[in-house]
């Protein structure tokens, strides 16, 4: 038994604790880079052949399939990480559906509500809200997806962003199966693109995109001959 009087000491009781939790990860056979480095602080499930990182942080209802990799300084509270995901170094997952085979990271936020279908990659600086990603669907780079529907097998390219707030209320974007969307792009929600639709990088979209088509808006590039940049005075 030990007394708790100050901080320092319940800091103390609360590692000896980690460190008891940590253990029986590891005789369930979890494998854990760093024992020391781990903080549960909620109920964790695992299945077989686990691998944990160091400095990783479990908070509320957190279940782990089979031979599931959790990167370095990763955060996960109340989600489901189905078998075979791979979870790269800081990623924060909150109250999300994770499918078998998912690859999530580095540096991906994904926040409460949002489903990622079996095999779909959700990639470095993206963030997904409220969201269902398909299956095979990625998301690779730079992006923001909230509020919307993406099919399977969609590639949406870096910096594209789901506009789904007007300032009072926020709106549904819905993508369809197999949609190649460019980099830079912007769908205005509320707004749907069509299966097997392309969406030409740099576009806004504010109307909807026909299945099957390419659709762009661009302003048309222009030349100035003879322009010459201001010199310092």
């Amino acid at each position: 038994i030990m007394g708790v009087n100050n901080r320092a000491q319940l800091a103390e009781l609360e590692r000896g604790c980690q460190r008891a939790r940590a253990r029986e990860l590891m005789l369930a056979g979890v494998t854990l880079r760093d024992p020391a480095r781990l903080d549960l602080r909620g109920r964790l499930s695992v299945g077989r052949d686990v691998e944990i990182d160091v400095n990783a942080v479990f908070e509320g209802e957190v279940s782990l399939g089979d031979r599931v990799k959790i990167g370095a300084n990763a955060i996960i509270r109340d989600a489901r990480i189905g078998n075979d995901v791979i979870i790269h170094p800081f990623c924060h997952i909150e109250g999300a559906d994770i499918g078998q085979g998912c690859q999530l990271g580095p540096f991906a936020r994904i926040r409460p509500e949002t489903r990622c279908a079996e095999g779909s990659r959700i990639g470095n600086f993206v963030e997904i809200k409220k969201s269902t990603i398909g299956r095979d669907s990625k998301v690779n780079h730079l992006s923001y997806v909230g509020d919307s529907t993406v099919g399977s097998g969609v590639n949406i390219g870096a910096g594209t962003i789901t506009c789904n707030y007007d300032g009072a209320n926020k709106h549904h974007t819905q993508i369809g199966d197999g949609v190649f969307i460019g980099s830079d792009t912007q769908l205005i929600a509320p707004v749907k693109v069509g299966d097997g639709a392309t969406i030409g990088a740099g576009s806004t979209i504010t109307r909807d995109v026909p299945p099957g088509e390419l659709t762009l808006s661009r302003a048309p590039q222009q030349t100035v001959e003879g322009w010459k940049r201001p010199s310092r005075k």
